[in-house]
């Protein structure tokens, strides 16, 4: 059985999803893919143990503290390379900017390859189920492009800079995909 329940938020309405023990899902409202990895019908109930340290991470996060990503139990829903990708944003640092080229790359080693398709890490970047958490808004394009998040742009803009990243290299796309 699959639960749910909202958070508002300064970047709005939150969705949480979860098993009763585990986070499964994080989504912004109107994100593009909301809820695409929950494929039951999830029941609404806000006092469950694992919302509650979610909604405590949300605040100190929206209060420009950095809390730790493990302090959670994220079990996000997805395929072995998707895991893996979401698996390497965990690990960009707060604040900080990584692009899809370099992501591409930590996977090709970790899969033994010559290289890895930056459009592959793209989709699987773009399918992250536990927005903000795992932090899909710190990935940019080469050229510092804040393209890529499905939240928005106007999104990925508020959370990097209420991470307090430097923006002064990165800009808007003026067309592309994910506008």
């Amino acid at each position: 059985m699959y639960y749910s329940t909202t958070y508002l938020s300064p970047v709005g309405l939150l969705t949480l999803a979860c098993d009763g023990e585990s986070l499964l899902g994080l989504w912004i409202a109107g994100q593009k893919y909301h809820g695409d990895t929950i494929l039951e019908a999830m029941v609404e109930k806000d006092n469950i143990p694992v919302f509650k340290a979610t909604k405590n991470w949300l605040e100190k996060y929206f209060a420009g503290k950095q809390p730790a990503i493990s302090e959670l139990p994220l079990a996000p829903i997805g395929g072995e390379f998707r895991q893996q990708i979401w698996n390497i944003l965990t690990e960009i640092p707060y604040g900080k900017v990584i692009t899809y080229g370099d992501i591409a790359k930590k996977m090709a080693v970790k899969m033994n390859k010559q290289s890895m398709s930056s459009q592959a890490v793209g989709g699987a970047v773009g399918h992250n189920p536990i927005s903000i958490i795992i932090p899909c808004h710190r990935v940019v394009g080469a050229n510092g492009s804040l393209t890529g998040y499905a939240g928005g742009i106007a999104t990925k803009i508020k959370l990097l800079e209420l991470e307090g990243a430097d923006m002064s290299s990165l800009f808007i796309p003026k067309k592309g995909t994910a506008l």
